[in-house]
């Protein structure tokens, strides 16, 4: 496997596991100073912006990080095969 696939898959598992760490924020709701719930959102809000805006509402539930987690994992499976 080229090593920059490697890289790649390492970098969308990390994305995903800050992915589930804020969606774990949301349902807890930390103090706004809370500096690992401030970097989960600081690095998933780029992604998930324009995601969110393409989506339709969908009755008052955010799905932007289930759409943007499949990519990913479907990224990862694509770069497996290189």
């Amino acid at each position: 496997m080229n090593a920059l696939a490697s890289l790649l898959i390492v970098v969308l598992y990390a994305f995903i596991v800050i992915l589930f760490i804020r969606i774990a924020f949301s349902f807890v709701s930390p103090f706004p100073t809370n500096s690992v719930s401030r970097f989960a959102w600081t690095i998933t809000e780029p992604v998930l912006a324009p995601v969110r805006r393409r989506l339709p509402p969908m009755s008052g539930i955010d799905i932007s990080p289930l759409v943007v987690s499949m990519v990913a994992y479907f990224l990862i499976a694509a770069l497996r095969n290189i």
